[in-house]
């Protein structure tokens, strides 16, 4: 029988692990080499593809990981690494609508392209990220098009990865730019600035920024969910916002007893899967913004992912 299973990357447990969503069961772990961070899966919901950051946060020193690893979902089995030498310090990932995927070197701010992950050994073509640390980036529904959150040089780059000659084009949104979601028209970037604890919206076409609205503290993420509500994680104030669109100002506020790191929403249930960093996941009704229960973890829960398994 199929059941609605959580793949979550536990930081500082070094691993890749399957929950049940509904017992909090956790069912399989898949040990890594230290400090994996963000991942995607394919289309077809098969593979995983984890990043090898190696190092615990942006803050500490290191040259970190230069590999992605790639899971078999359904067998929990690591099919292979993907060695990216010399590009390290793996964090930032995407897949395209065509299945293609996309990895950010915050090391050497570049955007590396697998066009076959599930067989490509390196990456087939690669584009400077216009920033320095380059941390996440947001990528268009086709690939066409990437938007890079460059944390040192507190700017966000807009960069093309198909087009060689393209060059970056830079936006100053705040001061050390991380979190980020497109708007359903891929016309709107919205991007979290931790330092200037504002929230800004940044028109896609000409890279500059629309609107500006002051944050809570440390606003560290940015999410939308299907109803087009953003969903802000306030590290700093111990909190999860709403956000609306357009005025970027707070139409919901839930106070959390320790720091949201990820947010991952439910398909198609009215449910959000809060990251904390004391070792569990909160399970969110989106619509009353109540925790419904928690899943106890192993250490830093991290980024995550809801399948059908």
């Amino acid at each position: 029988m199929s059941r609605d299973t959580l793949l979550l990357v536990e930081k500082c447990s070094h691993c890749f692990s399957w929950y049940d969503i509904e017992s909090g069961e956790r069912m399989r772990t898949l040990k890594l080499p230290e400090f994996p961070h963000e991942f995607v899966t394919d289309r077809a919901g098969h593979f995983a593809y984890v990043g090898h950051y190696g190092v615990e946060t942006s803050g500490h020193t290191g040259p970190g990981g230069h590999t992605i690893f790639q899971i078999d979902i359904r067998s929990s089995e690591l099919v292979r690494s993907i060695d990216l030498y010399p590009f390290n310090r793996i964090h930032g990932l995407q897949i395209d609508e065509q299945d293609r995927l996309y990895a950010l070197s915050e090391e050497k701010a570049a955007l590396l392209v697998l066009e076959r992950p599930a067989v490509d050994t390196a990456p087939r073509r690669a584009v400077p990220s216009g920033g320095i640390k380059s941390h996440l980036f947001a990528l268009t529904r086709d690939g066409q098009t990437a938007y890079c959150m460059n944390l040192l040089s507190h700017t966000v780059t807009k960069v093309r990865p198909w087009d060689p000659l393209f060059e970056p084009v830079a936006c100053h949104p705040g001061q050390k730019p991380e979190g980020y979601c497109l708007s359903e028209d891929e016309r709107t970037l919205f991007v979290s600035n931790r330092w200037s604890n504002t929230l800004a919206a940044i028109d896609t076409a000409t890279m500059t920024v629309q609107h500006a609205a002051p944050s809570r503290d440390d606003v560290t993420r940015i999410y939308r969910a299907r109803d087009g509500r953003l969903f802000t994680s306030n590290y700093g104030d111990r909190s999860l916002s709403v956000v609306d669109q357009v005025s970027l100002e707070e139409t919901g506020y839930l106070k959390l007893d320790a720091r949201a790191i990820a947010l991952s929403f439910h398909p198609t249930k009215a449910l959000a899967f809060i990251s904390l960093d004391d070792d569990r996941v909160a399970v969110l009704d989106t619509d009353t913004l109540r925790i419904e229960r928690f899943i106890a973890t192993q250490r830093e829960p991290d980024v995550s992912k809801v399948v059908l398994l």
